[in-house]
């Protein structure tokens, strides 16, 4: 254990950069109400000592009055004495009120300050960082652990500085007995510093050794208790299993966490004795010398209030001490995360697109892979989507076509190839430019928690012209249930805030106009259908082809009823096309497209006499 304080003393020191960036993190949230605070601590800091020089002139003020019998010239000073000490007391807890709402205040603003860092370093990093594990161990650690980091480590570093300017008023006023009273305060406290010490670097060890265990707690009360897997916990009747989960993980880590603070508490106490045993001797040696009347009473009270407060200084200096070590320790899990870098980056000299309005979207012998993932998604594909014309991707699942969209959108770069537009490619454009010029339905469209009409409108932020959102919402077919729900555009959307719950394909329909209302060259529908009947597919593909008139589309589905209507159509698998061509012709050459369609229709038993 020694070896490791030294090891990690020694990372300490590394680490120790951190610390000048969190005190500039907390000065820009909040650099009036730390000025503030500062002086606070300082008046704090004083105090005690005044407490402690009026006591002893009580106790002698006392002593005194004793000696000479009671009379108003003696119990005058003695009464104005104890009204200091009351003063000083009530300006101690009026001074701890203020300060209160100070760090109050303080705390708040620090908090939305890294909150907000924390959200603009999750908005910049790309797609890529989601699919690893450490990505997340990281965003828990910083949002989770770390959070409250820097305003901990500066009140740690305010009542450090608290009490060092009371510890070195107290051994001012020890030095007085002797040389060796201070250096036995000093001495007393070693094994508390090695507790500490110890028992820090523990926790730390434990905390990153359990992040993902607390990360699983976490899903598994989201399991328990989010709407989105209510049906089908209770359908597959999972709630216990998933409950037991949570207890036997939190069982595991409670007693762990049990048994570190067990064990620091029992070293925490035999070093508490060997201080009390320091202090009883200390204390007895003044006694002594008050008998033989070379001090007096006030002079031993005075010594007693002095030492015992002293090595409470030594104590809570030693406990922030040991606090400003776990949060400097904490305090690399935030910096690290905010110095994460995008992989997808912008161009240096990012090219004006000069393309027409409905451009054509070439890929060119790309390869790609998932960030942590050996298999290989895409090789050396290569497809042309043709400009004004409406291309459809069709496979089967894992087959790469949900991955071309990505692509095409920036999401990931590819290993190599090319992705250009109209001839440019697209690391060359700005990411606000090449995205802005691109509509896409997600195949898991986002249920925002708003009204309908923001539902709609937050493809369009800077459109908020209501004939603009109804259009869009009677081109995707989401006019009818929003006219149906009790306050029609305004009504609140989804259960978080007290609104309307829609079907699934009503969902899909309101996600339907947020695309159209974004009136971009390029449309991309990722399975626009999958979540609607019948007779909703039917009405919305009779309006489909109106709808993308004069754009460049690319549809990715499974329901052929939908890729029918397209001018274009490409079989996918295994990452490669393996047949393309317009539906008929698809279905004339009898190969896979022609096999899934008769399947899907219906027909595979007549398809299969036919081909025999």
């Amino acid at each position: 254990m020694h070896r490791e304080i030294l090891e990690k003393l020694h990372d300490i020191r590394n680490q120790l950069p951190y610390l000048p960036q969190a005190l500039r993190m907390v000065l820009d949230a909040a650099g009036k109400w730390t000025a503030a605070w500062a002086v606070l601590l300082v008046l704090q800091g004083v105090l005690p000592v005044a407490s402690v020089y009026l006591t002893r002139a009580v106790v002698n003020s006392l002593v005194f009055a004793q000696k000479t019998g009671p009379s108003w010239a003696v119990i005058k000073p003695v009464i104005l004495l104890v009204l200091g000490i009351a003063l000083v007391q009530l300006l101690s807890t009026a001074l701890g009120s203020l300060g209160s709402w100070v760090r109050t205040a303080q705390s708040e603003l620090v908090q939305d300050h890294i909150s907000d860092l924390i959200h603009k370093k999750s908005i910049e990093l790309d797609l890529g960082f989601y699919e690893t594990q450490d990505y997340y161990d990281q965003l828990h650690r910083a949002r989770v652990d770390a959070m409250n980091m820097p305003l901990a480590l500066m009140e740690n570093m305010g009542v450090l500085m608290q009490n060092v300017i009371t510890l070195v008023a107290m051994v001012a006023v020890l030095v007085h007995y002797g040389l060796w009273i201070p250096m036995v305060l000093v001495i007393s406290t070693l094994p508390a510093l090695f507790v500490v010490l110890r028992y820090t670097i523990e926790f730390n060890q434990w905390r990153l050794k359990n992040t993902m265990a607390v990360r699983r707690t976490y899903y598994y009360d989201w399991m328990v208790t989010e709407r989105a897997n209510a049906a089908e916990i209770r359908l597959f009747n999972l709630g216990d299993y998933f409950r037991h989960a949570f207890q036997e993980m939190r069982k595991r880590l409670r007693h762990e966490r049990l048994d570190l603070v067990r064990r620091q508490g029992i070293a925490q106490m035999m070093a508490g004795g060997f201080g009390l045993l320091s202090i009883g001797a200390a204390t007895a040696w003044m006694m002594w010398h008050a008998i033989l009347g070379l001090i007096t009473l006030g002079d031993v009270a005075l010594f007693y209030q002095a030492f015992s407060q002293g090595q409470g200084m030594m104590r809570s200096l030693l406990n922030n001490a040991g606090n400003m070590v776990r949060n400097i320790l904490f305090l690399e899990n935030l910096f690290e995360f905010l110095t994460l870098e995008p992989k997808v980056t912008e161009p240096d000299r990012p090219v004006r697109p000069a393309w027409h309005k409905s451009p054509a979207i070439q890929l060119q012998d790309v390869t790609f892979r998932y960030p942590g993932s050996k298999r290989v998604t895409l090789e050396d594909f290569s497809l042309d989507i043709a400009a004004g014309k409406i291309t459809a991707l069709v496979g089967e699942n894992g087959s790469g076509k949900s991955t071309i969209i990505k692509l095409i959108c920036r999401f990931y770069d590819p290993e190599k190839g090319l992705i250009l537009i109209d001839g440019t490619d697209i690391r060359t454009i700005s990411l606000e430019s090449l995205r802005k010029s691109i509509t896409i339905l997600f195949q898991e469209p986002v249920h925002y928690q708003a009204t309908a009409a923001e539902n709609i409108g937050v493809s369009a932020l800077s459109n908020h012209d209501r004939t603009a959102i109804e259009a869009a919402a009677r081109a995707a077919g989401a006019d009818v249930p929003i006219q149906r729900l009790p306050d029609g555009y305004e009504t609140m959307l989804g259960k978080w805030f007290g609104g309307s719950e829609l079907s699934g394909g009503e969902w899909q329909r309101v996600a339907l106009a947020r695309a159209f209302l974004r009136r971009s060259p390029m449309v991309i529908l990722d399975e626009p259908t999958s979540a609607m009947d019948t007779w909703a597919e039917m009405d919305w593909l009779s309006r489909f082809r109106e709808l993308v008139s004069n754009r460049t589309a690319l549809v990715v589905t499974h329901r052929f009823t939908t890729a029918r209507y397209a001018d274009v159509i490409h079989v996918m698998s295994d990452g490669r096309i393996v047949e393309s061509g317009s539906h008929d012709s698809l279905l004339s050459e009898n190969g896979c497209y022609a096999s899934a369609w008769l399947k899907q229709m219906g027909q595979g038993a007549n398809y299969e006499r036919k081909g025999a």
